[in-house]
């Protein structure tokens, strides 16, 4: 379970989220809904530790404390944030970058051995996910389109196989081909490893691909609402005003 208590986060002197309280169990999709400027990802960078971000509070996985270990260290635990804006990385090639990736998690669920056999299987992935395989040999995200970015975020997570997953607006800027595999491809992975997934999002388009268990509602910081996923197709029609 990710358990998050009495978060509390301040960037530069202000506070973004007083006192919020969720949970996240092995294998749920918990939605995380709000207007703009309500602290969604905020919430996602905290969690994930980000130096900006001052926190107070209590956010454990499976048990285990993490609000004080740095950002590679909550990773090492099983925590993967799918950034809403990746970064590029001049020079270092995607092929090379997941290579790392994988000799670091020595998954016992995927077993490749050597470089050869790794290619083949990284390319297998690529291919699933509609990703252009000429993109693997270019430098990480360099010139690379939104969904492109977008696509390569879902693939890290798939070779990292993480044990709970926090999309940050993975679904901004993707036209409806892409979201509906990456939301598709999502919800698979989680139900069949059982991995917990925080998907933060504006709108309920991609949670008619990966089935929100629970919808929570941030207005100003704070927890407003809770519900299922009924709760996104209301604020669908309704708006947030009428449904808070």
């Amino acid at each position: 379970m990710m358990e998050i208590n009495d978060l509390v986060v301040n960037v530069e002197g202000k506070t973004i989220l007083n006192g919020v309280n969720l949970s996240v169990l092995a294998g749920e999709v918990v939605a995380i809904m709000g207007p703009n400027c309500s602290g969604k990802s905020t919430l996602a960078y905290a969690v994930a530790g980000h130096p900006k971000y001052q926190t107070s509070g209590i956010i454990k996985l499976n048990g285990k404390k993490i609000d004080d270990k740095s950002p590679d260290e909550r990773a090492k635990l099983g925590l993967f944030l799918a950034n809403q804006y990746p970064v590029a990385v001049s020079g270092l090639s995607v092929n090379s970058f997941l290579w790392q990736m994988h000799k670091k998690v020595k998954s016992s669920q995927l077993r490749v051995t050597n470089l050869v056999e790794f290619r083949k299987y990284i390319n297998e992935l690529a291919v699933s996910l509609n990703l252009n395989l000429d993109l693997l040999k270019r430098s990480l995200n360099d010139g690379f389109s939104g969904g492109e970015k977008k696509k390569l975020e879902i693939l890290q997570m798939l070779v990292f196989e993480p044990k709970y997953i926090i999309l940050d607006e993975i679904d901004s800027g993707l036209d409806v081909d892409a979201l509906k595999v990456i939301a598709k491809t999502v919800a698979k992975t989680a139900i069949k490893n059982k991995i917990g997934v925080l998907v933060i999002t504006h709108y309920n388009r991609i949670l008619k691909y990966l089935k929100a268990d629970k919808v929570i509602i941030l207005e100003k910081g704070k927890i407003v609402k809770t519900g299922t996923g009924k709760l996104a197709q209301d604020i669908e029609v309704s708006g947030y005003k009428n449904e808070i």
